[in-house]
């Protein structure tokens, strides 16, 4: 199958892609990219995606990011995965030099007050730059519905801008589940036994670092838990950026 970075057969290859099971979609990205496809792993919908291509009997890497300030909870999920699948997780920390002079300048709780991006930046888009080198396709567990303002326009194949895989293009981003909702999600979860982090069970249903998650109440959307001082439309940490209509 021709590679989706050329340009003749991008159009081809989005187009098939945009309402396929995610199971085809995740077949496609490794038998095309090879066993160095790598799925970026935080939460829920990113061990689903472990869960089918574990199914698929084909190599792949699963990387993650510890900003170093997640819950207790979830160090002991991602062992538990790492566990159940057998796999190798490749845990990505912050660069300490940039963690040290943001604390030093501005203490530990700066996003409070001015917002989440400069501590994301440090603990969260840089390390996945350096996960993603020598990276030619990766995966995401975004889904459309997660945050209608940033992420309502979100395609199953995407490039990324913003990176360059090692032949110099920029790096094919696929989101599997983009036109998956939380129900969906969680009946896949459900129904193949996929473990998850215990603190869904206490009403948090997007989860990140420990100062900027709450639980959610019933009725509330799933990404009003996350930095929930700020604006809806800039609840991203920055590793996903919204995607132009077009593109």
């Amino acid at each position: 199958m021709a590679s989706a970075s050329s340009p003749e057969s991008w159009e081809i290859v989005a187009g098939r892609l945009e309402h396929a099971h995610p199971r085809e979609i995740i077949e496609y990205a490794l038998d095309t990219y090879g066993p160095a496809t790598t799925i970026s792993f935080s939460g829920a919908e990113d061990v689903a995606l472990i869960d089918i291509a574990s199914r698929l009997d084909r190599p792949f890497r699963v990387i993650t990011l510890d900003t170093g300030r997640l819950h207790p909870e979830t160090y002991r999920f991602l062992d538990r995965v790492r566990e159940h699948y057998d796999i190798e997780i490749e845990a990505y920390f912050p660069q300490p030099e940039g963690v040290q002079q943001l604390v030093r300048e501005k203490g530990l709780f700066s996003f409070y007050r001015d917002g989440h991006s400069e501590c994301c930046a440090v603990r969260k888009v840089e390390p996945l730059g350096r996960a993603l080198q020598g990276v030619r396709a990766y995966l995401t567990g975004q889904r459309q519905d997660q945050s209608p303002a940033t992420r309502g326009l979100l395609p199953v194949l995407q490039r990324d801008e913003t990176r360059q895989a090692p032949d110099g293009v920029p790096l094919v981003k696929l989101n599997p589940l983009s036109y998956w909702e939380s129900a969906d999600v969680w009946r896949y979860i459900l129904e193949h036994g996929v473990p998850f982090n215990e603190l869904h069970d206490r009403g948090f249903r997007s989860i990140g670092c420990e100062p900027c998650t709450m639980a959610t109440n019933p009725g509330q959307h799933e990404r009003e838990g996350r930095w929930w001082w700020e604006e809806a439309t800039k609840r991203e940490c920055g590793i996903h950026l919204p995607v132009p209509e077009g593109s």
